[in-house]
Protein backbone atom coordinates (compact mmCIF):
# COMPACT_ATOMS: atom_id res chain seq x y z
CA UNK A 1 0.00 0.00 0.00
CA UNK A 2 0.96 3.81 -0.54
CA UNK A 3 -0.48 6.39 1.36
CA UNK A 4 -0.89 10.52 0.28
CA UNK A 5 -2.52 13.18 2.70
CA UNK A 6 -3.50 16.67 1.54
CA UNK A 7 -4.58 19.27 4.20
CA UNK A 8 -6.21 22.12 3.08
CA UNK A 9 -8.53 24.89 5.10
CA UNK A 10 -11.27 22.82 3.29
CA UNK A 11 -10.80 19.20 3.60
CA UNK A 12 -8.13 16.98 5.36
CA UNK A 13 -7.65 13.38 2.97
CA UNK A 14 -5.62 10.09 3.50
CA UNK A 15 -5.64 8.07 1.22
CA UNK A 16 -4.06 4.49 0.59
CA UNK A 17 -3.82 2.12 -2.34
CA UNK A 18 -2.54 -0.73 -3.71
CA UNK A 19 -2.58 -1.37 -7.36
CA UNK A 20 -2.67 -4.89 -8.06
CA UNK A 21 -4.87 -5.15 -5.08
CA UNK A 22 -8.10 -7.82 -4.87
CA UNK A 23 -10.80 -4.96 -4.65
CA UNK A 24 -11.13 -4.37 -1.07
CA UNK A 25 -12.26 -0.92 0.37
CA UNK A 26 -13.06 1.08 3.20
CA UNK A 27 -14.00 3.81 2.55
CA UNK A 28 -14.95 7.28 4.31
CA UNK A 29 -15.41 10.40 2.54
CA UNK A 30 -18.32 11.71 3.92
CA UNK A 31 -20.84 11.68 1.01
CA UNK A 32 -22.60 8.48 0.54
CA UNK A 33 -22.94 8.97 -3.25
CA UNK A 34 -19.51 8.72 -3.74
CA UNK A 35 -18.61 6.18 -1.55
CA UNK A 36 -20.64 3.68 -3.12
CA UNK A 37 -18.80 5.02 -6.37
CA UNK A 38 -15.75 4.44 -5.14
CA UNK A 39 -16.32 0.89 -3.65
CA UNK A 40 -17.77 0.41 -7.49
CA UNK A 41 -14.31 1.57 -9.15
CA UNK A 42 -12.40 -0.11 -6.25
CA UNK A 43 -14.02 -3.59 -6.67
CA UNK A 44 -13.97 -3.77 -10.52
CA UNK A 45 -10.59 -2.11 -11.07
CA UNK A 46 -9.02 -4.70 -8.05
CA UNK A 47 -7.53 -1.63 -6.58
CA UNK A 48 -7.36 -2.21 -2.92
CA UNK A 49 -9.22 1.38 -1.02
CA UNK A 50 -8.89 3.11 1.82
CA UNK A 51 -9.90 6.09 1.92
CA UNK A 52 -10.98 9.05 5.03
CA UNK A 53 -12.18 12.62 4.44
CA UNK A 54 -13.16 15.26 6.46
CA UNK A 55 -14.21 17.84 4.86
CA UNK A 56 -16.26 21.07 4.45
CA UNK A 57 -19.40 19.33 3.92
CA UNK A 58 -21.14 21.64 5.44
CA UNK A 59 -20.78 24.03 2.77
CA UNK A 60 -21.36 21.35 0.10
CA UNK A 61 -20.08 18.19 -1.15
CA UNK A 62 -17.38 19.88 -3.97
CA UNK A 63 -14.59 20.12 -2.12
CA UNK A 64 -14.34 16.17 -0.56
CA UNK A 65 -15.42 15.45 -4.44
CA UNK A 66 -12.09 17.05 -6.09
CA UNK A 67 -9.69 16.58 -3.33
CA UNK A 68 -10.41 12.92 -2.99
CA UNK A 69 -9.90 12.74 -7.18
CA UNK A 70 -6.57 14.53 -6.68
CA UNK A 71 -5.12 12.79 -4.33
CA UNK A 72 -6.19 9.27 -6.18
CA UNK A 73 -4.93 10.34 -8.62
CA UNK A 74 -1.95 11.35 -8.26
CA UNK A 75 -1.46 7.96 -6.17
CA UNK A 76 -2.18 6.15 -9.48
CA UNK A 77 0.80 8.22 -10.77
CA UNK A 78 3.24 7.01 -8.67
CA UNK A 79 2.08 3.45 -8.74
CA UNK A 80 2.45 3.69 -12.73
CA UNK A 81 5.06 6.09 -13.67
CA UNK A 82 7.10 5.47 -15.73
CA UNK A 83 5.07 2.65 -16.93
CA UNK A 84 6.70 -0.40 -17.82
CA UNK A 85 5.68 -4.03 -18.73
CA UNK A 86 2.23 -2.95 -18.74
CA UNK A 87 -0.40 -2.80 -21.40
CA UNK A 88 -0.49 0.66 -21.47
CA UNK A 89 -4.06 1.16 -23.39
CA UNK A 90 -7.48 0.15 -21.75
CA UNK A 91 -10.93 0.63 -22.97
CA UNK A 92 -14.09 -0.75 -21.52
CA UNK A 93 -17.99 -0.40 -21.95
CA UNK A 94 -19.98 -1.10 -18.69
CA UNK A 95 -23.85 -1.99 -18.85
CA UNK A 96 -26.00 -1.06 -16.09
CA UNK A 97 -29.41 -1.78 -17.25
CA UNK A 98 -30.50 0.46 -19.75
CA UNK A 99 -27.24 2.56 -19.84
CA UNK A 100 -23.97 2.20 -21.33
CA UNK A 101 -20.93 4.09 -20.25
CA UNK A 102 -17.48 3.66 -22.45
CA UNK A 103 -13.64 4.46 -20.99
CA UNK A 104 -10.83 4.18 -23.29
CA UNK A 105 -7.25 5.63 -21.67
CA UNK A 106 -3.73 5.96 -22.33
CA UNK A 107 -1.25 5.68 -19.36
CA UNK A 108 0.59 8.36 -21.55
CA UNK A 109 1.46 10.62 -18.99
CA UNK A 110 -0.24 13.46 -21.07
CA UNK A 111 -3.52 14.84 -18.99
CA UNK A 112 -6.47 14.76 -21.21
CA UNK A 113 -10.12 14.11 -20.72
CA UNK A 114 -12.84 13.89 -22.73
CA UNK A 115 -16.37 13.65 -20.87
CA UNK A 116 -19.50 13.35 -22.55
CA UNK A 117 -22.08 12.15 -20.04
CA UNK A 118 -25.65 13.94 -19.54
CA UNK A 119 -26.51 14.23 -15.83
CA UNK A 120 -28.15 17.18 -14.46
CA UNK A 121 -29.08 17.63 -11.29
CA UNK A 122 -29.16 15.51 -8.09
CA UNK A 123 -28.95 11.73 -7.32
CA UNK A 124 -30.18 11.89 -3.65
CA UNK A 125 -28.55 15.01 -2.07
CA UNK A 126 -25.47 14.23 -4.16
CA UNK A 127 -25.22 17.22 -6.84
CA UNK A 128 -24.57 15.12 -10.73
CA UNK A 129 -22.25 18.77 -11.65
CA UNK A 130 -19.32 17.20 -9.63
CA UNK A 131 -19.15 13.81 -11.13
CA UNK A 132 -16.87 15.84 -14.22
CA UNK A 133 -14.95 17.63 -11.28
CA UNK A 134 -14.28 14.15 -9.81
CA UNK A 135 -12.93 12.71 -13.36
CA UNK A 136 -11.41 16.11 -14.21
CA UNK A 137 -8.81 16.14 -10.90
CA UNK A 138 -8.46 11.96 -10.91
CA UNK A 139 -7.42 12.54 -14.78
CA UNK A 140 -4.84 15.28 -14.58
CA UNK A 141 -3.40 14.11 -11.19
CA UNK A 142 -2.98 10.66 -12.36
CA UNK A 143 -1.36 11.96 -15.76
CA UNK A 144 -3.91 10.00 -18.08
CA UNK A 145 -5.63 10.45 -21.12
CA UNK A 146 -8.97 9.49 -20.93
CA UNK A 147 -12.46 9.50 -22.81
CA UNK A 148 -15.51 8.77 -20.76
CA UNK A 149 -18.60 8.50 -23.18
CA UNK A 150 -21.89 8.03 -22.43
CA UNK A 151 -23.25 5.41 -25.43
CA UNK A 152 -26.88 5.86 -24.13
CA UNK A 153 -28.94 5.33 -21.08
CA UNK A 154 -31.41 7.33 -18.83
CA UNK A 155 -31.27 7.60 -14.99
CA UNK A 156 -28.48 9.33 -13.87
CA UNK A 157 -27.70 6.98 -11.16
CA UNK A 158 -26.92 3.78 -13.34
CA UNK A 159 -25.09 6.43 -15.73
CA UNK A 160 -22.71 7.76 -13.45
CA UNK A 161 -21.94 4.28 -12.04
CA UNK A 162 -21.72 2.78 -15.34
CA UNK A 163 -18.79 5.84 -15.90
CA UNK A 164 -16.85 4.80 -12.70
CA UNK A 165 -17.20 1.11 -13.50
CA UNK A 166 -15.48 1.37 -17.12
CA UNK A 167 -13.47 3.72 -16.07
CA UNK A 168 -11.93 0.61 -13.17
CA UNK A 169 -12.18 -1.92 -15.96
CA UNK A 170 -10.25 0.19 -18.57
CA UNK A 171 -7.93 1.19 -16.04
CA UNK A 172 -7.23 -2.47 -14.57
CA UNK A 173 -6.87 -3.47 -18.69
CA UNK A 174 -4.34 -0.81 -18.65
CA UNK A 175 -2.20 -1.32 -16.52
CA UNK A 176 -2.21 -5.38 -16.52
CA UNK A 177 1.14 -6.58 -17.14
CA UNK A 178 3.19 -7.91 -20.46
CA UNK A 179 6.35 -8.31 -19.99
CA UNK A 180 6.61 -8.72 -23.64
CA UNK A 181 6.17 -4.83 -24.44
CA UNK A 182 8.63 -3.58 -22.03
CA UNK A 183 8.31 0.54 -22.34
CA UNK A 184 5.30 0.33 -24.48
CA UNK A 185 6.24 3.38 -26.69
CA UNK A 186 8.30 4.15 -29.61
CA UNK A 187 9.79 7.15 -27.38
CA UNK A 188 11.13 4.61 -25.51
CA UNK A 189 9.59 6.61 -22.36
CA UNK A 190 6.02 7.33 -20.56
Amino acid sequence: MITKTRTTKETDITISMKLNGSGKSNIKSGVGFLDHMLESFSKHSLIDLDIVCKGDTHIDDHHSVEDIGIVLGALIADAIYPVKNMERFGSANVVMDEACVSCDLDLSNRPFLVYNLNVSGKVGQFDTELVEEFFRAFILNARISAHIIEQRGKNKHHKIEAAFKSLAVALRRATAENKRVGIPSTKDVL
